[in-house]
C-alpha cells in the first residue's frame, strides 16, 4: 500500500473523532468567542461583556475560588493517585481486588456519587456518625462556608483518583525492572530510586495526568450543583457553576459566553505553563 493510501486510510479512521472535536469542542468555543464580543442587542463587536463580568464581584469571587480549588485539588489528587499506583504496583495480597475497589468510583456517574456523598455529609449522616465514634462533635460540612469547599474537594478526589491511578499504574508497569536493579547495585535506597528512576520514567504519564486533571477540575459542575449550589455564601461558586447561573438562572447569555471564554483562556494558560514546566524537567 502506498504512502498516500495509508494517509487516506488513517484519515478515514480519524474522521469520526475529528468531526466530534470540531462539532463538540472547536465550534462551540468559536461560537462563545463570537457571542461574548456582542453586547445585548448590538451588531458590532465590543468588550462590553468582559468589562461587565470583570467588574462584577460575584464573578471575581468565582475566579479566585476556582483558582484556589485547583491549587489544592490538583496536587492532592495526583499525590494520592501516585501513592496508590506505587502501592498497588507491588505484589500484595488481593491487589486485583484493591485496584477494582479504587477504580469503582470512576464507573459511577458523578451525579450519583454526589447524591451518595450528600447523604453521607448530612448533619445526621454517616460522616458525623463516624466522627462520633472517635468522640468528635458533629460538623456542619456542606452548610459551613469554611468546610463546604473542602467537601467538594473530597468528593471530586474520590471520583477522579481511581482514573488517574490507573494511568500512572500503567506507566509504572512500563518502567524496565533492570533500571531498579542497576539502582540497587549503585546503593540507592527506595527514596533515591523513586527520585532518580521512577519520576523521570513517569514524566510523560505524569504530564498527561497533570494536564487532564487540571482541565477536569476546572470543569467541575455536578458535585457543586447537587451538594451546595455554589453556597453557602458563594464559598463553592466555581466558574462552571457561575456560568450555569448566568446562562440558565439569570438568562444573561452574553456574560455567560464571556465567562466561558475567560474559563477557556485560564485553562489554556495554566496548561501551557504545566507543559513548559514538565518539558524543562525532561530536558534538565
Amino acid at each position: 500500500m502506498s504512502k498516500t493510501k495509508n494517509i487516506y486510510v488513517a484519515l478515514a479512521f480519524l474522521a469520526p473523532a475529528l468531526l466530534a472535536v470540531v462539532c463538540l469542542r472547536i465550534w462551540p468555543a468559536l461560537l462563545s468567542v463570537h457571542e461574548s464580543l456582542l453586547a445585548p442587542r448590538a451588531t458590532t463587536y465590543s468588550l462590553e461583556n468582559y468589562i461587565y463580568i470583570f467588574g462584577d464581584p460575584i464573578f471575581q469571587s468565582s475566579v479566585w475560588t476556582t483558582l484556589f480549588f485547583s491549587i489544592v485539588v490538583n496536587p492532592l489528587q495526583i499525590a494520592i493517585s501516585l501513592g496508590l499506583a506505587i502501592l498497588l504496583n507491588n505484589k500484595l495480597p488481593g491487589t486485583g481486588f484493591w485496584r477494582t475497589l479504587v477504580l469503582l468510583p470512576v464507573a459511577i456517574p458523578a451525579s450519583v456519587s454526589a447524591v451518595v456523598w450528600a447523604a453521607a455529609l448530612r448533619p445526621d449522616g454517616l460522616m458525623n456518625a463516624l466522627l462520633g465514634l472517635f468522640g468528635l462533635g458533629p460538623q456542619p460540612f456542606l452548610t459551613s462556608p469554611q468546610q463546604a469547599l473542602a467537601c467538594i474537594i473530597l468528593v471530586t478526589s474520590w471520583i477522579g483518583v481511581g482514573y488517574w491511578m490507573t494511568i500512572l499504574l500503567a506507566g509504572l508497569q512500563d518502567i524496565p525492572k533492570s533500571l531498579y536493579e542497576a539502582a540497587r547495585i549503585d546503593g540507592m535506597n527506595r527514596w533515591q530510586q523513586f527520585i532518580n528512576v521512577t519520576l523521570p520514567q513517569l514524566r510523560r504519564p505524569l504530564t498527561f495526568v497533570l494536564v487532564a486533571d487540571t482541565v477536569s477540575n476546572f470543569l467541575v459542575f455536578a458535585p457543586v450543583q447537587i451538594l451546595t449550589r455554589g453556597g453557602p455564601q458563594r464559598s463553592t461558586n466555581l466558574i462552571m457553576h457561575e456560568i450555569y447561573n448566568r446562562a440558565f438562572a439569570a438568562g444573561d447569555k452574553s456574560s455567560a459566553y464571556a465567562a466561558t471564554v475567560v474559563l477557556i483562556l485560564l485553562m489554556l494558560t495554566i496548561v501551557a505553563i504545566q507543559f513548559r514546566m514538565m518539558s524543562d524537567k525532561g530536558e534538565s
